[in-house]
């Protein structure tokens, strides 16, 4: 972050964002970062039928120093917690996160006093990709998404604006244990698994 946190708002600053923005974007190098079975994904899309290198994000630097993108491939222990930590704060800025996975992103089936419930107790999250584990499809799909983010990040007084839109939108958001249920975990069972018609096996 330089001179362009300084410039007012306006066309120049929004030109600057734009190139900025672009080569950010086509300048991630990842942090080399698995935790457990999700890094094996990570790793498939480094192979030639997935081909992470058209981004030019083949170099996984294996210093925080040298990396933007922090990847969160699997569960994360209390014990790996101050490690993921450290291992962001040293990061370069700007920097960015994807967390990888269901475990990553909320503890998966993990729920325990083990492992953490979700990294975003640990740092900021950018992506969230779902799964378990994750297809390297899906992997691809979630850095084009963080590409698009990073093309249109704004930057000096228009991304303090934005921070705080965002904060107020987070402010008045339904907490999750408020929201109607998505769907019903005991619904009746039909058909040939049903000792029963319409009663439920779980019951």
């Amino acid at each position: 972050m330089g001179l362009e946190e300084k410039l007012p708002a306006g066309f120049v600053l929004t030109t600057l964002e734009n190139v900025a923005g672009y080569m950010r974007k086509a300048s991630i190098w990842p942090a080399t970062f698995g935790l457990a079975c999700c890094a094996i994904e990570m790793m498939a899309v480094g192979t030639p039928d997935y081909d992470i290198a058209r981004f030019g994000m083949e170099r996984f630097a294996a210093t925080p120093r040298q990396a933007d993108l922090m990847i969160v491939a699997g569960r994360v222990s209390q014990k790996m917690a101050p490690v993921v930590r450290q291992v962001y704060d040293q990061m370069a800025n700007p920097k960015w996160v994807i967390s990888m996975g269901v475990c990553a992103s909320s503890g998966g089936m993990f729920n325990n006093y083990a492992i953490v419930q979700g990294v975003d107790h640990i740092v900021p999250v950018d992506i969230y990709l779902p799964g378990c584990p994750p297809r390297p499809e899906m992997l691809l799909n979630a850095i084009i998404e963080l590409h698009d983010q990073i093309q249109h990040s704004k930057l000096g007084v228009n991304r303090v604006a934005a921070a705080r839109a965002a904060e107020q939108a987070a402010l008045a958001a339904v907490p999750t244990h408020l929201m109607a249920p998505t769907h019903e975990h005991h619904a009746p069972l039909s058909g040939p698994l049903s000792a029963t018609p319409g009663k439920s096996l779980l019951a």
